[in-house]
């Protein structure tokens, strides 16, 4: 009973906001919903005249009299311009509208998406958000083409509709209004609460079958591999099922409310003609008007004939709105600062008694961690898997929210840094750096979009991938594929090496860049690694430990979120604390 009580409001506060996002295009949004009326009287008037005109000529013929025909006529050749130029335009404005309208809401919803990753985002899959910022937006034309302008042109049709008939019989003008009020409002409402429940089904899982269709196909190695291809095909199969029944529920839906308009519209053709007949008998109404009457009752049902099937998509267009909702409501982990970041003179980080974990009851992952890397120093941070060194890069980036503790950048806080400024003083590079499905010189411009050929160049032949790049096909402008899958996974590190060079950032972080190379890559990688480390602070998050001694000036071992060692590479390997078992262990593995 609850949830009966409370979602109309929502659906409707939902609604409104939807609505309110439209109103950059609210002028194409009235254009297109004044075509659509202007489409819908003339051909309204087109039936009734020309009954009219068909009849009277009859009569005319039969008692051998002469009658104006020029004007009906013209009349009649006005209508049929209207109803097929204004149908023509109704489609091309509305449509216009329709894409606009689209095209602002992704990117109304990618903007608000940014402030949310990586923290509120990551209990949702890839496949989900892909299916939200396409599948999800792409339902909500609904809106605009089936609820908003159907709405409209029935609500002010309906009333002209019925003004112009109650001119020729009050009588039928109240009938008629009964079997439309039936049609336009009863109909759609019950199936907006009879499609409620299917729509959402469809929405849920539309979105499901895509994040496993998505998942069978990223993963179909693995599924080979252990034998679990029909599990999942089974999986598929089952959501595809249950997609087709809400589908088919929708369309039961669809051929009652035809059938239902339908019916309305032949009573309402009937008891006119109950009432009109004795009239004509009685010659209170010319029998012309008979025609006129009965064409004009039956074609004033287009007006509200997109009704049903509006309110009956419209609850799949809420389930969307709120899916859409859930999200962009979510309050950021990160909340910029009020003033504007302070400026960086020295490029050091501090910091002191750092405490994390994720979520309130989860264990504390970084506990009272206290690091010092100076301005130009470099620092290396190694542990086990699991010890925290790359949250502690996630919370240096303001990815995260930390507790307790702080961090210093430069001497300020980091919280009073904004997230895009923090951005542009620290340089990652990361084992899974991500290169887009675009060329070379595209994802080479993410880090700096102003970047000349020669800085290009510069930053690729420091990284050493100019030559490799220099041989492709295209040069520069060869697309990489996504995630980089056309070039190698030493040649993908490279790339985001020259990146990173282009930030020119004074504050450098290499998150594990050699992990998953061969040992000739990885080695070629690093002399890459080396030069990019020039006069820059550096923090380096590694595994190998074999070539610390060349890159690093000092080693901090992390184990199960706290700091247990600190020294140069000599002094650790010396002796016989975390640094030298880590090193057996990684020998025996």
């Amino acid at each position: 009973m609850k949830r009966t009580s409370t979602q109309p409001p929502s659906a409707a506060r939902d609604l409104w906001r939807l609505i309110r996002l439209f109103r950059p295009y609210r002028a194409w949004m009235a254009a297109g919903g004044a075509l659509a009326l202007a489409t819908v009287l003339a051909n309204v008037g087109l039936m009734a005249v020309s009954g009219w005109f068909i009849s009277a000529m009859a009569l005319a013929g039969l008692a051998g009299t002469t009658m104006n025909y020029f004007t009906p006529a013209a009349l009649i050749r006005l209508f049929a311009i209207v109803r097929t130029g204004g149908r023509y335009l109704e489609r091309l404005v509305t449509h216009e509208a329709t894409f606009r309208l689209l095209s602002e809401l992704r990117v109304w919803f990618y903007t608000r998406l940014e402030p949310l990753a990586p923290a509120r985002l990551q209990r949702y899959r890839s496949a989900d958000m892909a299916s939200r910022i396409q599948s999800d937006i792409d339902s909500l034309n609904h809106v605009y083409l089936r609820v908003i302008v159907p709405i409209a042109v029935a609500a002010l049709g309906t009333l002209i509709i019925l003004a112009v008939m109650a001119a020729f019989s009050p009588a039928v003008a109240a009938t008629s209004a009964m079997f439309l009020g039936m049609a336009g409002i009863a109909l759609p409402a019950y199936l907006r609460i009879r499609a409620a429940g299917p729509g959402e089904k469809l929405v849920q899982t539309r979105a499901a079958l895509r994040g496993v269709a998505v998942d069978g196909i990223q993963g179909l190695a693995e599924l080979r591999v252990y034998g679990a291809v029909e599990r999942h095909s089974a999986s598929l199969r089952q959501l595809s099922d249950d997609h087709i029944e809400a589908q088919g529920g929708l369309s039961k839906l669809t051929g009652f409310s035809q059938g239902a308009l339908g019916l309305c519209a032949n009573l309402a053709l009937w008891v006119t003609m109950l009432l009109a007949i004795p009239r004509v008998y009685a010659g209170t109404l010319a029998a012309p008007d008979l025609a006129l009457l009965a064409l004009f009752v039956l074609a004033s049902f287009e007006a509200v004939a997109p009704l049903p099937q509006a309110f009956q998509s419209l609850g799949e267009s809420l389930s969307a709105v709120r899916r859409l909702f859930e999200i962009i409501d979510a309050e950021p982990a990160i909340l910029a600062p009020p003033l504007p970041s302070p400026p960086l003179v020295e490029p050091r980080v501090s910091i002191q008694g750092l405490c994390f974990r994720y979520g309130d009851e989860g264990p504390w992952v970084l506990a009272g961690i206290d690091l010092e890397l100076a301005a130009g120093k470099r620092l290396a941070l190694v542990g086990p898997t699991g010890a925290g060194k790359s949250t502690l890069v996630q919370l240096l980036l303001r990815f995260w929210e930390y507790p307790a503790g702080k961090i210093l950048l430069g001497g300020h806080d980091l919280r009073a840094f904004q997230p895009e400024d923090l951005r542009t003083h620290i340089a990652v590079v990361s084992q899974d750096a991500y290169l887009f499905n675009a060329t070379v010189r595209e994802n080479l411009l993410i880090a700096r979009p102003d970047a000349s050929d020669e800085q290009l160049v510069a930053a690729c032949r420091t990284a050493q991938i100019h030559d490799f790049v220099a041989s492709l096909p295209a040069g520069y402008d060869t697309e990489l594929g996504e995630g980089g899958t056309r070039i190698s996974g030493g040649q993908a590190r490279r790339i985001a090496i020259a990146r990173a060079l282009l930030l020119d950032a004074p504050i450098l972080i290499l998150d594990e860049p050699t992990e998953g190379l061969d040992p000739p890559t990885a080695r070629a990688l690093l002399d890459a690694i080396h030069a990019l480390m020039q006069g820059r602070s550096v923090l380096l998050i590694t595994h190998r430990l074999d070539v610390l001694a060349a890159l690093v000036d000092e080693v901090v071992v992390l184990e199960a979120g706290r700091i247990v060692e600190w020294g140069t590479v000599q002094a650790l390997a010396s002796s016989q604390g975390a640094y030298r078992r880590l090193q057996d262990d990684l020998a025996e593995g």
